[in-house]
């Protein structure tokens, strides 16, 4: 059995009733990446160490972990907040100066896009929300042997460029960089892999109680929520990026 030191970089905490009944967003990914290990039938002994980026702002040291996940966030990923700055230059530190491979989702993602000198920014399309079919380029079709994914999305900011020497793994009508990729280094999803229907339900009441969406949008994605979606089966791949990366 082979073991994995997976640092997680908790960039928010879940909704109150979200964290209530699952814990932070470290302990949804570690669901999400144990259903992975099932549904891939790996062999795989891993732990999990959690990282508060935000309050503590502090980091595993390289060399210490295998590899490093950053979460979702309502928070903006091109924002100039001092601990958003911090993250986006561990992160460029983390990419060019160790082979630590790094997965990040949707904030995560747009950080890892802003570390790299993409263009980040709000979404031309605006809002994405529940789930969404994501057509999958040509890279991203070889990566999961699919032509397309359907995930959970709950984003209004984007990559909207791809970094050099990475791919762009697939697109939607709202947003054109809907992952990105380099092996054994970066894999990245705008989408939420880690959402389920209770998890999107339970966001899109407390956002719509917060008045960030009107009736109309709540309703029309609360009909889409609890659809079927590719999470697992995104789990199997990000284990297979990181389990290649170390090999």
């Amino acid at each position: 059995m082979s073991s994995f030191r997976l640092a997680v970089l908790e960039c928010d905490t879940p909704v109150p009733n979200v964290e209530k009944e699952r814990g932070s967003y470290g302990a949804i990914f570690e669901s999400l990446l144990s259903k992975g290990l099932v549904q891939g039938a790996k062999n795989v002994d891993f732990c999990l160490p959690r990282y508060d980026v935000v309050q503590h702002q502090k980091y595993p040291e390289l060399g210490e972990v295998d590899g490093i996940l950053i979460t979702g966030s309502k928070h903006t990923a091109f924002a100039d907040d001092a601990w958003i700055v911090s993250l986006v230059e561990y992160i460029r530190k983390v990419l060019s100066t160790s082979n630590t491979p790094v997965v990040g989702i949707c904030f995560g993602h747009q950080v890892i896009g802003r570390a790299l000198g993409a263009k980040t920014g709000v979404a031309r399309g605006g809002w994405e929300i529940s789930v969404e079919k994501i057509e999958l380029s040509p890279d991203g079709r070889k990566l999961f042997g699919a032509s397309s994914l359907n995930l959970h999305q709950m984003h209004r900011d984007e990559v909207a460029s791809v970094p050099e020497g990475l791919v762009c793994l697939g697109s939607s009508p709202r947003c054109p960089v809907q992952g990105l990729y380099k092996p054994k280094s970066v894999l990245s999803l705008q989408a939420h892999p880690e959402f389920d229907g209770f998890i999107m339900e339970q966001t899109l009441r407390t956002r719509h109680d917060q008045k960030i969406f009107g009736d109309e949008t709540f309703d029309e994605v609360m009909r889409r929520s609890d659809n079927p979606h590719d999470g697992t089966m995104v789990a199997v791949k990000i284990w297979d990026f990181f389990l290649d990366a170390i090999a």
